[in-house]
């Protein structure tokens, strides 16, 4: 789960790490507000979406007259905000965030996230923050480092000191640091955050640190932990097919191919997905119907995938373990006539009550192509869609 800039520095804010003052706005009126509020002389008018690169994107502006903040607010506000995390489609703002200028000295960058293969967290640093992070990893890599965190342990004063001194921050600075980098740390732990980025973290003219941007990521698992990070969702920023099927506990992401996906088990969907690849095709979307699929949630799996213009075939995946073959065709069959169903369906299901399903499945008068192989499956709806 992702949030805005706002609310990430509401958290920020709660963990004692400096961040400007400033007021989120839904409205002109509430900008100008807020800039009043703030007082001057330079405000930073920000667009509020789920997405990097908003600067370059014509979606951070500074000004420094309140009609300045109106008229701004006037053009960001409804804007169709393209840049490079949003695809060429953009992503529609619907919030602001009015902001306190910053004496901008030396921007650097920080960030907290899982690392998977060392299964302890990772903290990234660069003496180079700002808009072309990316670029200063793809092409200077050297100015990242990265520094690995024992949870057991924590982030210790030496090791927080060593990245201060490793990305060049002025001597005297080092102590505030310390403590930001620790506070930052506890941040990302008591929150259950897979990514904690501050992207610039300023330095300003007598040294004081001030985070002027946050970036954060939730473990979706641990939510329920958290109702008041839940309080945060913007279900505006999110796939609405992807927001329909959490509804009923389905785990389904949008991709950009033609072939619908509709299998058990997230390990199997992603093989699923790659076998289609490998005989040709591409796959419209990732979705687990879980262990405990209903025909119901089969009925508005189908529905949701239907809903994407794009899809021409759908093949279902299904491997029999706690999840019977015959509550699937069931499903199935249900789902086929409650969407009328138009477009060429594969089904392949093994295990538990295998024969059963696929007899009902026979029986049921519906177009419904058989597979017994998950290459048989890929290659007959791959043929299919063609």
């Amino acid at each position: 789960m992702k949030i805005h800039e706002y609310q990430g520095k509401e958290i920020l804010r709660q963990f004692d790490v400096p961040v400007p003052r400033g007021y989120p706005a839904f409205n002109v009126q509430e900008a100008v507000e807020a800039a009043q509020k703030l007082g001057g002389p330079v405000w930073v008018v920000k667009a509020q979406i789920h997405a990097g690169g908003r600067g370059k994107g014509g979606g951070v502006k500074v000004t420094k007259t309140l009609d300045g903040v109106k008229d701004l607010a006037g053009q960001i506000l409804g804007m169709q905000l393209v840049t490079h995390q949003t695809g060429a489609e953009g992503q529609k703002v619907r919030r602001l965030y009015i902001e306190e200028g910053a004496d901008i000295q030396k921007e650097y960058y920080v960030s907290i996230v899982t690392d998977r293969a060392s299964q302890k967290v990772a903290f990234i640093a660069s003496s180079e923050g700002g808009m072309d992070i990316e670029e200063v990893a793809h092409s200077t890599p050297e100015k990242i480092i990265t520094e690995v965190i024992d949870p057991l342990t924590g982030l210790g004063d030496a090791q927080a000191r060593k990245i201060a001194a490793a990305v060049g921050l002025p001597a005297g600075s080092h102590d505030q640091a310390v403590k930001l980098f620790q506070n930052l740390y506890r941040c990302y732990m008591e929150t259950d955050a897979s990514l904690v980025e501050i992207n610039p973290l300023n330095c300003d003219s007598k040294g004081n640190l001030i985070a002027l941007d946050a970036k954060f990521n939730f473990d979706s698992n641990a939510l329920f932990r958290h109702p008041e990070i839940v309080a945060y969702r913007d279900l505006d920023e999110e796939d609405p097919a992807e927001v329909e099927a959490s509804k009923f506990d389905l785990a389904y992401i949008s991709l950009d191919g033609n072939i619908g996906c509709l299998v058990n088990g997230a390990g199997l969907a992603m093989a699923t997905m790659d076998t289609i690849k490998l005989f040709g095709g591409e796959p419209a979307n990732f979705l687990d119907v879980g262990g405990g699929a209903t025909a119901e949630k089969v009925t508005e799996a189908f529905k949701i995938m239907l809903k994407n213009p794009d899809v021409k075939g759908i093949l279902v995946n299904i491997f029999g373990g706690i999840m019977r073959c015959d509550t699937i065709a069931e499903g199935v069959i249900t789902a086929c006539k409650a969407v009328n169903l138009q477009v060429p369906l594969v089904v392949r299901m093994k295990g538990t009550n295998e024969e059963l399903g696929k007899k009902m499945l026979a029986e049921s008068g519906l177009p419904i192509i058989a597979a017994d192989t998950m290459a048989e499956a890929a290659t007959k709806i791959v043929e299919a869609v063609k």
